[in-house]
């Protein structure tokens, strides 16, 4: 044991405490729901490359304008009392296949592969956020970003149509045109977006996911475009010409446009046959594929 003077010269604790004016929160609580939001947002923003430098807005604007200069000049023409150059629901098809390759391939990794190379996914599930919570926020904020691509140039080819009627039966035969017309990009934006993230997923590094993304969406077209082209096209009774164009999303889409009662033509001559429902078949089970599959990537990346 220690005498007294031992314990009269030993050090005294000198730490202080100092307050340093942060206050403590004691707002709401916000949940999931208002998470997902947030992350869907941001992920919509980083899309369109704001909130990030100069040069990520490039690829996106520059895509977004070369979608809407044919719907500028098809309101030219139109004004100068010539016929409508595209239809709502075959809108400049094999550039609008071109763009949206370009777009998914450049933004699809922004908002996955990041994630996945930082290692940060466990700092989103620390947080009240289900495992697919996450690939599902990505999904409604790519889907979003096609949707302005897509259905924007339509809506000022509509505007355009509409401001050369003739008369009220002209912009009402042109409101039913659109309908369609925005039926399809709907459908182009749910199924492209669900294809190009789980293609994404994959890797961690964006130059690898940016090539997986645009080489498998461009090959399988080149290859089904070539399928059909050799029997015929579409309209062959072939049944290798109406059955090749289930290689590719894009034509895929198009079959079911042509299903559906499409009469334009667009990436191909508009027929075929009783394979039709063959083709909306295809879409569901892709987009289901798709879904399921980036669901169980996620499961798997969120347990490691």
């Amino acid at each position: 044991m220690t005498n007294k003077s031992e314990q009269a010269t030993a050090p005294q604790p000198t730490g202080q405490i100092h307050d340093l004016g942060y206050r403590s929160y004691d707002g709401p609580r916000l949940g999931r729901a208002q998470i997902i939001r947030a992350l869907t947002w941001h992920s919509f923003r980083s899309a369109w490359g704001f909130g990030r430098g100069a040069k990520a807005k490039i690829v996106p604007i520059l895509m977004f304008i070369a979608m809407c200069l044919p719907a500028f000049v098809d309101a030219f023409a139109v004004a100068r009392d010539n016929p409508p150059l595209f239809g709502y629901d075959v809108y400049v098809p094999n550039l609008r296949v071109i763009i949206v390759i370009i777009f998914l391939a450049a933004q699809a990794p922004e908002l996955v592969s990041r994630d996945l190379r930082s290692r940060v996914l466990p700092l989103y599930f620390s947080r009240p956020l289900r495992r697919g919570d996450y690939p599902l926020a990505k999904y409604l904020a790519l889907t979003g970003a096609l949707l302005v691509l897509i259905e924007i140039p339509v809506l000022i080819l509509y505007l355009g149509n509409i401001a050369s009627a003739k008369s009220g039966h002209g912009v009402w035969a042109q409101t039913k045109a659109l309908i369609p017309g925005l039926g399809m990009g709907l459908l182009w934006s749910v199924l492209m977006a669900a294809i190009a993230l789980v293609l994404a997923s994959f890797s961690g590094r964006r130059a690898y996911a940016t090539g997986i993304v645009a080489i498998s969406c461009f090959l399988t077209w080149t290859l089904a475009e070539l399928l059909i082209q050799a029997e015929g096209g579409f309209g062959a009774t072939d049944i290798g010409a109406r059955l090749g164009g289930l290689l590719s999303p894009f034509t895929i889409i198009d079959g079911v446009r042509i299903w559906l009662g499409g009469k334009n033509q667009g990436l191909d001559p508009t027929s075929l046959g009783h394979y039709g429902p063959l083709y909306g078949l295809a879409a569901v089970i892709l987009l289901a594929a798709c879904l399921g599959g980036l669901a169980a990537r996620y499961a798997k990346v969120s347990r490691s």
